[in-house]
């Protein structure tokens, strides 16, 4: 048996649109490995997960997950694969017990069976005092944790997660970090997307960097960090319009300066010690803000891409509006 859970070949998507959402992505998870695709919105995070787990065939290349072909034995890679998607899959007005119930019984698992494995994933994810609430009831964070539970109860060796904290508040986030770590320590081999840089830095053995549908870094978290050498200061002008008069007088005094999102990104040994030389070269500027950033894996993203990887953190229950938009389109 082969070491790797998860093989991705060359996986490529094109929507008749032309749009090339994944390109040649590829990569290898080791079993019992908690792997990460770190990026932003749009990077091909969701798209990459979906051929993994057969839900969109891809346009070429193949994976390989627990040995089995997504193109060419989709029905046996979907046995033994659990999927938490960044849509609601559960039903509302449905207990969470029914919801886990149904789902063991559609994988064939017998009645007694399924209300066993009922019991011990929710159990698991701290759900049995809520099992015979409507849905409807459940927090965000708790609303999450039955879908991984959805995903569980048939005892798949792989699990994909996509964007399993978006929406939610720091302390049901944690929570959830802390369900998954212990399921790594279980030995499910587990795939997670997100943009979110302390999620992949706590939970990851190794991450891939996606941007625009390209791998351009994979490696563990502190190896992607040491390509980072040194500091970053990043100085935003009060107007846009001097950003490049900024940028010129940093580089002719010397500084190893680029543009990154609307201020000027300087490379240093140790900024606590170059500041007042920087100082002393936009004196005659008038300048916004000045920030130090030690090396992250939003560094990483930064000197790679020229981007930063993500924005503020969301405000907006993801929870409540689908099930209102959920309510409205029915």
């Amino acid at each position: 048996m082969t070491v790797y859970s998860v093989e991705a070949l060359g996986l490529t998507k094109v929507y008749p649109s032309g749009v090339k959402a994944v390109d040649g992505v590829s990569f290898k998870v080791r079993r019992g490995e908690l792997f990460s695709l770190l990026g932003p919105n749009g990077a091909g995070k969701t798209t990459t997960i979906k051929m993994l787990s057969t839900l969109l065939r891809p346009t070429s290349g193949d994976a390989l997950i627990e040995g089995y072909s997504v193109t060419r034995d989709p029905g046996r890679v979907r046995r033994v694969i659990g999927l938490v998607p960044q849509d609601l899959t559960a039903d509302d007005e449905m207990t969470g017990w029914d919801n886990v119930y149904i789902q063991a019984r559609l994988y064939g698992l017998s009645a007694g069976e399924a209300r066993r494995r009922t019991r011990e994933v929710l159990e698991e994810l701290d759900l049995l005092d809520a099992a015979r609430r409507k849905v409807a009831t459940y927090s965000g964070g708790m609303r999450r944790r039955l879908e991984i539970a959805m995903s569980l109860v048939h005892e798949p060796s792989v699990l994909f997660l996509d964007e399993p904290t978006l929406g939610l508040d720091v302390q049901s986030r944690r929570t959830l970090w802390r369900h998954i770590e212990n399921l790594k320590r279980r030995g499910v081999t587990i795939i997670l997307t997100t943009h979110y840089m302390e999620e992949a830095e706590r939970l990851s053995d190794r991450v891939a960097i996606i941007h625009r549908g390209r791998i351009v870094a994979t490696g563990s978290p502190d190896e992607l960090k040491s390509r980072v050498q040194g500091d970053t200061v990043y100085i935003e002008p009060a107007d846009p319009a001097i950003l490049q008069g900024l940028l010129e007088s940093l580089k002719a005094a010397g500084f190893n300066a680029s543009i990154v999102n609307g201020s000027v990104a300087v490379t240093v040994s140790k900024a606590e010690n170059i500041l007042p030389a920087i100082a002393k070269v936009i004196s005659g500027f008038e300048v916004k803000s000045i920030s130090i950033a030690k090396p992250t894996l939003e560094e990483v993203f930064i000197r790679l891409t020229g981007e930063r990887l993500a924005g503020g953190e969301e405000r907006v229950d993801t929870f409540k509006f689908r099930r209102m938009v959920r309510r409205i389109r029915g």
